[in-house]
């Protein structure tokens, strides 16, 4: 309810402030991929050097779907008849759920978020159950680059969370 909410408002800002706020984004995990860091291996595990490349995985996400939303996503303008102006413009479908693995639990779990972000839709993102801290400080670090709280939920649980975010009929796509 709060993410349907939080939708319209995400969604009618233009593509180059979405895109920028991801650009921000990229820019706070790698300045602040030290907790980050500490987190995917004492949560996730991971080696030194996966924790390195899981951060820079997750930076060019940002900074990748920010790219292609000012690309793909921008209005453009059509032909028409004379006199007339036409133009083509995107719009987010709602809200998303993004459910994301243990494995790659901070680039993949951001990569589908940013994604479903950066088209204007707003995120409901329920991590793997055994990585919720790693989600946690992504969610704060893509508030802070100034995703608003309304179009970014975070939801924590096992599988029966998912499932039950998966069948809610305000999703617009998982």
């Amino acid at each position: 309810k709060a993410a349907q909410a939080g939708f319209a408002a995400w969604n009618a800002k233009p593509v180059g402030e979405r895109a920028a706020v991801l650009e921000r984004a990229a820019d706070l995990i790698e300045t602040g991929r030290g907790p980050l860091i500490a987190l995917l291996q004492s949560e996730g595990g991971k080696t030194l050097d996966d924790c390195v490349s899981e951060i820079r995985e997750t930076v060019d996400y940002c900074r990748y779907y920010a790219a292609q939303a000012r690309r793909a996503l921008t209005p453009r303008a059509m032909p028409g008849p004379t006199g007339e102006s036409n133009e083509l413009r995107t719009r987010g479908r709602g809200v998303f759920v993004c459910i994301s693995p243990w494995n790659f639990p901070l680039a993949i779990f951001s990569g589908q978020i940013v994604a479903a972000l950066a088209a204007g839709n707003a995120v409901v993102a329920k991590p793997a159950e055994q990585t919720p801290q790693i989600a946690a400080e992504a969610v704060r670090l893509l508030h802070r680059a100034g995703i608003p709280d309304s179009a970014l939920q975070l939801v924590v649980g096992d599988g029966s969370a998912g499932a039950a975010l998966v069948a809610d009929p305000r999703t617009a796509g998982v």
